[in-house]
């Protein structure tokens, strides 16, 4: 009897303890995404093309709003390229959602504010804000790095 009990709360604190785990996975794992969102900030107000590269996955998709996807790494890198040819970015990025929804996928869901400088030109710099969606893989060597990016502008339209 005495053994069957054993086993029984041996199994209770077993099943217990296992969600536990997973939390404790989990959080490691928003950790990491929160993580890679702030060097992706850091890449962007530096107009580093190879810093935001290293945060891309293998099956890489860029989907800014007004474009055509730029699928794959060569073509999300030269857009990036063209992005910071173009323009000069100080913004700031607030998460407002990391949700793991396995052991390999995550979604993160975040606003950024800021502003915008034109290159070539005299304009001052204007106000940038967007919504962004983020789909991030974890991939072999157990980084997590974005396999999907979304944006649009929450910035009202420009008056006609």
């Amino acid at each position: 009897m005495n053994r069957i009990l054993r086993n029984i709360l041996a199994a209770t604190a077993l099943t217990t303890l296992l969600p536990l785990g997973a939390v404790a996975a989990d959080n490691a794992d928003t950790q990491a995404i929160r993580q890679q969102l702030q060097r992706y900030e850091t890449a962007l107000n530096a107009s580093d093309a190879e810093a935001v590269m290293k945060l891309y996955g293998a099956d890489a998709v860029f989907m800014p709003q007004r474009s055509s996807p730029a699928v794959g790494r060569a073509a999300v890198r030269a857009a990036y390229d063209n992005v910071f040819k173009a323009i000069r970015l100080d913004i700031k990025f607030v998460i407002d959602e990391v949700e793991p929804v396995s052991s390999t996928w995550a979604y993160a869901r975040t606003r950024s504010s800021g502003t915008v400088k034109v290159l070539g030109t005299e304009a001052p710099p204007g106000a940038e804000a967007n919504q962004e969606l983020f789909l991030l893989r974890k991939e072999p060597d157990g980084q997590w790095r974005f396999a999907r990016y979304i944006f649009s502008t929450t910035n009202a339209p420009a008056p006609r």
